[in-house]
């Protein structure tokens, strides 16, 4: 039963990443899992319990992998601008694996106003949220260990994610449009520069980015 259901909630990421929710159909599903339209009903009521698993599943994935990066490039700085480069880098640039989430997250920006609120706040709670309350309490340790200069993390975590990725999630269409390498990188490392002046270490100039 737990197999089924896995090969369920797979082929329903991939309808759903390809169709969105409105136009996507159980028939659809059910066919790319191989199953029969009953015994996805016997595992989910409707379409609609069906694609807020489905969210949830995927944006749990993306906030583990989101949790690594954080662990692996600011679990020990050596060098701070050098460090959250790379980390900007990774997070703008995931790895081929979750392109049926980000055209999820494609789908679900478009029919937002035909979605249910709960199915909203079901992602955002799954994903975007915890990956800024992980990004959050790194740079309040940071902070704390005098290598920033933050009176509000999560604000910080905020900032960090607008000036160093967001315009390359929103530029790339969240991933749907390949950017250039070198592009990604002048983004990135702009926005970390500038991060780095606005909460850069006590006593550091400030400059308005």
């Amino acid at each position: 039963m737990a197999e089924k259901r896995q090969a369920i909630t797979r082929a329903a990421r991939t309808v759903f990443a390809r169709d969105g929710f409105s136009r996507a159909s159980v028939d659809a599903i059910a066919a790319e899992a191989g199953v029969s339209k009953r015994t996805i009903y016997n595992h989910f009521q409707d379409k609609e319990e069906l694609f807020r698993s489905v969210v949830i599943e995927s944006a749990g994935s993306v906030t583990a992998w989101h949790r690594t990066m954080v662990e692996r490039h600011l679990g020990k700085i050596t060098d701070l601008e050098r460090d959250l480069t790379s980390f900007a880098f990774d997070w703008a640039s995931p790895p081929p694996e979750f392109a049926d989430h980000f055209a999820l997250v494609r789908q679900i920006h478009a029919e937002a106003s035909h979605l249910e609120p709960a199915v909203i706040e079901a992602w955002q709670e799954a994903g975007p949220r915890p990956a800024f309350r992980q990004l959050a309490h790194r740079l309040g340790e940071l902070a704390e260990e005098g290598l920033l200069d933050i009176d509000d993390a999560g604000v910080a975590a905020r900032h960090f994610a607008l000036l160093a990725v967001s315009d390359v999630s929103q530029g790339s269409l969240f991933g749907a449009v390949k950017m250039p390498e070198t592009e990604v990188d002048t983004i990135v490392s702009g926005g970390v520069r500038a991060f780095l002046r606005l909460y850069g270490p006590p006593g550091t100039a400030r400059r308005t980015p």
